[in-house]
């Protein structure tokens, strides 16, 4: 089941100016700065453009694999993955049909090196830079270097001025709505446990942001 951030809104304290629409300003700021840091960008008005953008980023026959991420979720990319019309060799679908603990957690590791490696990010820094948490480190181990190339799919909500603000975004904004999804999807409570600041890419290609202009995700 899909969560939102409307499901645990109102159970958490988050900063709102965090968390805001980037103006388009801001958004070509980051944009500019991004790929100055070696990350392509793509940028799209709507979620339906997010996802036609993603499935035209992965070639036929590649092996994909994601990350947990509620702006996958919406934009309807976790769904198509599972269940959608194409030719792609879906690894989520491969792990979580393993019975022994184990041998999932296993291929969850092998799966890090996938051809093409999808998901979110906690927040973006007009500076060119992005940063993202995992409790397990299960999505961000796979951002700098695992993945043979990484998509990366963000509202332009998770835009802030800083690096230092980008940072207090995934403290303050992050954190607490993940911890509420955490503690209701597997019953215990999330951690910024493992921390990722992705400054440069130096890979030509291997990582793209695709920019959504609509708050989404966490």
């Amino acid at each position: 089941m899909s969560q939102q951030k409307s499901d645990y809104i109102d159970d958490t304290e988050i900063d709102a100016e965090l968390d805001s629409e980037a103006d388009d300003g801001a958004i070509e700021e980051a944009v500019e700065n991004l790929e100055a840091n070696g990350f392509d960008v793509v940028v799209v008005d709507t979620a339906e453009e997010a996802l036609e953008t993603v499935q035209s980023q992965v070639p036929s026959s590649a092996s994909v694999m994601n990350g947990h991420s509620t702006t996958l979720e919406e934009i309807g990319f976790v769904e198509y993955l599972s269940d959608g019309d194409h030719d792609w060799e879906s690894l989520p679908d491969q792990i979580w049909s393993i019975d022994d603990d184990a041998e999932r957690q296993a291929a969850r590791r092998e799966a890090q090196t996938a051809d093409y490696f999808l998901g979110g990010i906690n927040a973006i820094a007009q500076t060119g830079e992005l940063v993202a948490a995992d409790r397990s480190g299960s999505r961000i181990g796979a951002y700098p270097f695992a993945a043979s190339n990484v998509v990366i799919v963000s509202g332009v909500n998770k835009i802030v001025p800083t690096l230092e603000d980008a940072l207090d975004r995934l403290e303050s904004v992050a954190y607490p709505l993940e911890n509420e999804r955490a503690k209701e999807a597997y019953g215990v409570e999330s951690a910024v446990a493992k921390q990722l600041i992705f400054r440069q890419e130096l890979e030509e290609g291997r990582t793209t942001v695709v920019l959504v202009r609509e708050q989404l995700g966490y």
